[in-house]
């Protein structure tokens, strides 16, 4: 679909007429990332998924065109719900679709009925440090030398780790998921863009008092379903949640970042479970 002059490739399934459940991924990855969820989730939902602009088979814009932060993502993202007449929806969270989330939460409150966040932040608490130092310094100070340090995050060793670590059977990893966003990174000025949103990043974290307030007073339902063996959103932003959301259930599961790789069947037990909740 054209949204703004700029084409977004997007995944859908299931009645039109069912409750919508948005699916924003996170990085380094596409809607690739919920080639399994969809179909899982479809027979009773309406289940749509863009790829953010720079990632996946969306535009991938230079720098120079397109201005790469988060606030830029979820400006297309909100006109692309428009596009698609999608105005209520249960949103699923994963690393950057956490904080586009927020955004559009931010802007349009009413139009959430549910957080579903699966290893997305909305806490401090969920940063783990050792991870995030190299973003930090980038953002306070985009210096060649920061770049340098950061610029590993943009490579295969890092992107199969973020796949592989805190996994106990890394079998069930399927190596397709980081060898298709390996090819999409290779794009020309791809790696420029990544890096504008690597530094852009700190932004998000302003938001958290505002997105925490929101979940406060909305009350809407929320569902943080966790790799607990996460090394970049560790288990504490998980838990996080239930501050200002005390109804919230969380489920830490024995699994990393890429949950849905190695622990499909279980998150869409408790989704399916969390949602009939709900529903009842």
């Amino acid at each position: 679909m054209s949204v703004d002059g700029l084409d977004v490739f997007y995944r859908e399934a299931g009645p039109r007429d069912a409750p919508v459940i948005l699916l924003l991924h996170g990085y380094p990855t596409s809607s690739h990332m919920f080639r399994h969820l969809i179909p899982a989730l479809a027979d009773r939902y309406h289940v749509i998924a863009s790829d953010h602009i720079g990632f996946g088979r969306s535009s991938a814009p230079s720098v120079d065109d397109f201005t790469y932060t988060f606030a830029s993502l979820t400006e297309v993202t909100a006109a692309f719900l428009r596009a698609v007449g999608v105005t209520r929806y249960t949103v699923y969270v994963q690393d950057y679709g956490a904080p586009i989330a927020w955004r559009l939460a931010l802007a349009d409150p009413e139009s959430v009925e549910g957080v579903i966040s699966q290893n997305g932040n909305a806490y401090e608490e969920g940063f783990v440090p050792e991870f995030w130092e190299p973003v930090w310094a980038y953002g306070a100070d985009p210096s060649e030398a920061n770049e340098r340090a950061l610029r590993p995050a943009l490579e295969r060793e890092a992107i199969e780790w973020q796949y592989t670590h805190g996994v106990p059977d890394v079998t069930t990893v399927d190596p397709d998921a980081w060898e298709h966003d390996l090819a999409l990174l290779a794009r020309p000025g791809v790696d420029r863009a990544q890096l504008a949103l690597f530094a852009d990043y700190t932004g998000n974290r302003a938001l958290y008092p505002r997105v925490q307030d929101w979940l406060r007073t909305s009350r809407v339902p929320v569902l943080a379903v966790w790799g607990r063996n996460d090394e970049i959103f560790g288990p504490a932003g998980a838990t996080a949640f239930r501050r200002d959301s005390p109804d919230a259930r969380v489920e830490l599961l024995d699994g990393g970042h890429f949950l849905l790789e190695s622990h499909l069947d279980e998150v869409v037990r408790i989704i399916r479970d969390w949602r009939a909740a709900i529903d009842a």
